[in-house]
């Protein structure tokens, strides 16, 4: 066995990004990264957590690494007019017909782990310890890492890792890398809020109490939250995504939904966050008459993704290490290697669940994935400092989000390789 080529991982990549799953339902995808570990020595747990799947490979004594990748696609229709792009399509939940697509680069991250899966098994693989490499469900959805957890993870793997590592491909050029130590990632709450009105005709709206212009002074006031109870110093989103309310121009409704997501790096302030919204969505439903109280319910909670410190310092330079021995690649190119500390991020993840319930340090850090020219006119460390993510470029969860196979996926695996390395014997 060897370590796979460029035109391999390309390979796996463009078939992962041609056939998406949503989570909880990564069957096919599951099923190509069991077949591949298990051809590569490792001992392969499938169906932890639904459609995860765990490979080991043990080589004598010392410390237990575990490399994390997530599976999932989203509901999202893929305009990106690549020669792979998908072509699937799902049904919503609530009945809907959506596009399934790999819109946040998930299946970067599964080609990669394999790659590195390949490479630390090849041959005389020149260190000591346990090696597990965690394909994860469902992260999109905010559950996968706990329900992996809940079906007896790391009993059924042989124990807890000393450190958990993993990556995540942005929007910024190839050739770079962003780490950051401490809090990496924000805590994420998704909301179903809904509003309860007495519906009726159109045209005898004193009937009736409207809850659409309930949901429109709530979406209003919501928005109030950031502007004026949050200090400079801190920081917080709130995003109302979605509202739904009604189906025909002559009918008032009797209900109103919105979908709201809010974004926190610290727990006092998501604390705050929080019950500002209960008390908004309340007291505007109070003010309308509703005939009975709105409903709010949490759907999706994330904690904030936090990075070990000594364990960030100590894999920033493996990672840096990596990228200079790739520097005739980046440079080909246009590129540039280089190691990066951004400001904390507004995007969410449950990686984290698998380093706390192990008590173990995590690191996770960002990979950059599109083409070099593309940032140009781009000053990155400005940016990165700054949390900002450069205007004109599609980012994670858009339509058009393409990352660029090469040289992105060598060097996926490179800092995985790197990073796993530097923790094993």
């Amino acid at each position: 066995m060897s370590a796979l080529t460029t035109s391999e991982l390309t390979a796996i990549y463009t078939d992962l990004h041609a056939h998406p799953e949503l989570g909880f339902a990564e069957h096919r995808t599951a099923g190509v990264v069991a077949e591949r570990l298990r051809g590569w020595g490792y001992a392969v747990h499938e169906g932890i957590g639904g459609t995860g799947v765990v490979g080991v490979l043990t080589n004598g004594d010392g410390p237990r690494v575990l490399l994390r990748a997530d599976m999932d696609g989203l509901p999202v229709t893929e305009r990106t007019g690549l020669p792979y792009a998908s072509t699937q399509v799902t049904t919503t939940d609530d009945g809907q017909e959506a596009g399934v697509m790999h819109a946040c680069g998930h299946d970067v991250h599964v080609t990669c782990l394999l790659g590195a899966a390949a490479a630390l098994a090849d041959g005389d693989i020149g260190w000591s310890g346990t090696l597990v490499v965690l394909f994860q469900p469902a992260e999109e959805l905010g559950r996968g890492a706990r329900a992996m957890l809940d079906d007896g993870l790391f009993a059924t793997v042989g124990g807890a890792p000393d450190v958990v590592l993993g990556q995540h491909v942005l929007a910024l050029p190839a050739g770079v890398v962003a780490v950051r130590a401490g809090v990496a990632m924000s805590a994420a709450d998704s909301l179903r809020i809904t509003l309860y009105g007495r519906g009726g005709h159109g045209s005898m709206p004193e009937t009736t109490v409207d809850p659409v212009l309930m949901a429109a002074a709530t979406v209003q006031r919501l928005q109030g939250i950031v502007a004026r109870e949050v200090a400079a110093g801190e920081s917080a989103v709130v995003t109302v995504g979605s509202v739904r309310a009604g189906s025909e121009p002559n009918i008032i409704p009797d209900r109103a939904e919105l979908l709201v997501n809010v974004r926190t790096y610290t727990l006092e302030v998501r604390e705050r966050v929080l019950a500002a919204i209960r008390r908004i969505v309340e007291a505007e439903a109070a003010a309308s008459w509703a005939p009975q109280p709105p409903e709010i319910e949490t759907v999706t909670s994330f904690a904030a993704t936090v990075n070990d410190p000594e364990a960030t310092e100590r894999t920033r330079s493996a990672l840096g290490a990596a990228l200079d021995a790739r520097r005739a690649a980046v440079e080909a190119v246009g590129g540039s290697p280089a190691v990066v500390t951004p400001a904390p991020h507004a995007a969410s993840e449950d990686v984290g669940e698998l380093a706390t319930a192990a008590g173990a340090p995590l690191v996770y850090w960002f990979l950059g994935g599109h083409d070099p020219a593309q940032f140009a006119d781009v000053d990155l460390a400005g940016a990165a400092a700054a949390g900002q993510q450069p205007r004109g470029i599609p980012s994670n969860h858009s339509p058009y989000f393409a990352p660029a196979p090469e040289p992105t996926l060598d060097l996926g695996v490179a800092t995985l390789v790197a990073a796993a390395r530097e923790w094993l014997d």
